[in-house]
């Protein structure tokens, strides 16, 4: 049995439009959350807000790239917390700056 794939136009078809366009025009950043509107067939609009999980951390793009998911980022996490057992505490004192206090004599 032989098998016929359609050939994938490269091109963008004529009836889309995007010389409006404009870039990141409903981007909003996660972390603040967003809020949707839904109109319904029957005229009613149904209003959600959305926010992050408890506990949900969002990584950046950088980061991202060596960390694709939640098990290899908790791995990392518990990683460096072993070490941090194994340092040892420093604590930093800041040095107390000389006061010198200027002793106001008379004049004649």
């Amino acid at each position: 049995m032989k098998t016929t794939r359609k050939k994938k136009n490269e091109e963008m078809r004529a009836e889309y439009d995007f010389s409006k366009a404009e870039c990141g025009k409903f981007y909003r950043p996660l972390d603040k959350g967003y809020t949707v509107h839904v109109t319904k067939k029957d005229g009613t609009t149904e209003v959600k807000h959305y926010t992050l999980a408890e506990g949900a951390v969002l990584l950046a793009p950088d980061v991202l790239e060596y960390f694709p998911d939640s098990e290899s980022v908790n791995e990392a996490l518990r990683s460096l917390i072993q070490l941090m057992d194994k340092m040892p505490a420093k604590k930093y004192k800041q040095k107390k700056s000389m006061a010198f206090q200027v002793a106001e004599g008379k004049r004649e």
